[in-house]
């Protein structure tokens, strides 16, 4: 039999008790949101967001009317369920599923708990065609920041090679990868952009050699994103490159190197999913990050020194894409389709 890996709870606030399945609005107790990561919550990327917004939550709401816990490194699928379970029959009022290969786990466990609301990203999909009411999804539109910030690594390649290092042809990543080389081709068709796709979301020593296959091609700009992007941000830097970060804001792991992150801020699509909990009425929708309602926002690195030109550039986009000059379709065979606006 299969030895489950430790799970590893952490828990912020004392709890105070209330019995199972008892929700904060009949309770009017403090609300509490447990939350499932498959890395670490500070892998400067997909995991540390998510808990940067319940943090950022927590200190709005005040720690007498909000508790949360989380359970990190949760790779292997079957203990995400495990935990995930386990922390629905503890009553807690909002289960958050953080990854998109929690889904069909959840799919089981959420209607043995009818009075638990379950969340899960990034997807669209709530299930309520399988008649599942108390699931909500959220995904981030990651193509928009990488468009623009694609924009802005054309201007800065000298080589006129870029890399794109992603995970799994999946969510948010394809979107990410896709919206990149798309923002570099809208600039420079005459660039040459290079895609691997690792086919895993944790493995820093895969990323780690994607990349220097890429910079063995005289790539000098690259970009990725999940959690295993330090192994490749690492080596960009080792070999005096250009890096776009997406996720969280990655320019501790090489001031001299990130130019710019896009940053999820998932309180976006977190705080409507409270204020349905706390009202009692769960209607199971599903909410995206984006520019215009910033959830999605690029922050530049400061002291990368980022000419100004290029940085006004990348600024223009993202205006375009707020005010729908730019905007961007997903067709049936999964191409990313950018549509501009008609003058006048």
């Amino acid at each position: 039999m299969k030895k489950l890996a430790m799970l590893v709870t952490v828990v912020l606030v004392v709890a105070i008790a209330v019995p199972a399945f008892t929700s904060a609005a009949q309770t009017q107790e403090k609300l509490r949101v447990a939350v499932v990561t498959p890395s670490t919550k500070s892998d400067l990327a997909f995991s540390q967001s998510i808990i940067d917004a319940l943090l950022a939550i927590q200190e709005e709401r005040g720690e007498e009317n909000f508790e949360f816990v989380f359970s990190e490194n949760m790779f292997v699928v079957e203990d995400a369920a495990t935990a995930l379970r386990d922390y629905a029959s503890q009553g807690y009022d909002l289960v958050i599923a953080h990854g998109s290969q929690y889904g069909s786990s959840l799919s089981e466990i959420a209607p043995d708990f009818p009075d638990t609301t379950f969340a899960w990203g990034t997807t669209v999909e709530t299930f309520r065609d399988q008649g599942i009411t108390n699931i909500y999804a959220y995904e981030a539109r990651s193509e928009q920041g990488a468009f623009a910030m694609g924009v802005m690594a054309a201007m800065l390649t000298e080589s006129k090679v870029i890399g794109i290092v992603g995970p799994i042809e999946t969510g948010d990543a394809k979107l990410y990868v896709d919206g990149f080389k798309a923002g570099v081709l809208w600039q420079d068709e005459s660039i040459e952009v290079l895609v691997n796709y690792i086919q895993s979301f944790s493995d820093l020593a895969l990323a780690a050699a994607a990349a220097e296959a890429m910079l063995a091609e005289d790539a000098d700009v690259m970009s990725g994103t999940a959690q295993m992007v330090p192994g490749a941000v690492n080596k960009v830097k080792e070999a005096g490159g250009l890096w776009f970060a997406t996720q969280a804001n990655q320019t501790s792991l090489a001031p001299e190197t990130v130019v710019a992150s896009q940053v999820y801020d998932w309180t976006v699509t977190l705080n409507p999913i409270i204020e349905d909990v706390l009202a009692g009425e769960i209607e199971g929708e599903a909410y995206a990050l984006t520019l215009e309602n910033g959830g999605l926002r690029i922050e530049f690195n400061e002291d990368f020194g980022l000419d100004e030109t290029v940085k006004a550039a990348g600024e223009e986009v993202i205006q375009a894409i707020i005010d729908g000059d730019i905007s961007f379709e997903v067709d049936e065979e999964g191409t990313l389709l950018v549509i501009e606006a008609e003058a006048g």
